[in-house]
């Protein structure tokens, strides 16, 4: 089983270096680090007085993998879900904060369970995670990456500035649905018949 570490430097490696991207809410990101999370950790590391894109451009990857492992793995608990979880939330946690866990805890619920979608990961929701994963391990960690899929096309669909992290310009997968897919099974993954099917109604 890799170590949180490790799946913290697979994740700054999938998010790649330094990007200002006007279409995406997070702003100048670099390793998946925002601007909006330096600025609520208070790292000013330019020691300028100020945190700025600046900041952003002078971390490293070992500062972000640190961040990551702190910020969005220790901070909200995911080591208390089962090991068939874990890579795929913490990488979503990064990815969309907390949405990481209303995505598992709507998962649970359509599984029978009655939990409060809240985005938080409370003894309840860890309960049942840990039921759902004794039942059957791979089923819980494939319907989470498909539930990942799914919520990336319904961002989309409702935010057309989003739909180029979703679709690639020559229509296939674009980088979210592909991220997603990193943990589901290959059965599991959409034909790219069925990928451009699922985004044709886009502009």
């Amino acid at each position: 089983m890799k170590t949180v570490q490790q799946i913290a430097r697979e994740i700054v490696a999938r998010e790649g270096g330094y990007v200002n991207d006007p279409a995406d809410p997070g702003g100048a990101t670099k390793y998946g680090v925002t601007l909006a999370t330096m600025r609520r950790l208070g790292l000013d590391l330019t020691r300028d007085g100020a945190i700025t894109g600046a900041d952003v451009q002078a971390i490293t990857r070992d500062q972000a993998v640190q961040i990551f492992v702190t910020e969005y793995f220790e901070r909200p608990g995911l080591a208390r879900l089962p090991a068939a979880l874990q890579a795929s939330v913490f990488d979503m946690y990064v990815n969309a904060g907390s949405n990481a866990v209303r995505i598992l805890q709507r998962l649970l619920n359509d599984m029978g369970e009655d939990l409060v979608v809240d985005g938080v990961l409370g003894a309840l929701s860890v309960a049942a995670s840990h039921r759902a994963a004794q039942a059957a391990p791979d089923h819980i960690r494939d319907a989470y990456g498909i539930a990942r899929r799914n919520y990336y096309y319904a961002l989309a669909d409702a935010r057309p500035l989003s739909r180029k992290y979703a679709r690639r310009r020559d229509g296939g997968k674009g980088g979210w649905i592909l991220r997603a897919e990193a943990f589901i099974a290959p059965k599991y993954h959409l034909s790219e018949d069925a990928h451009r099917a699922r985004v044709a109604a886009w502009a």
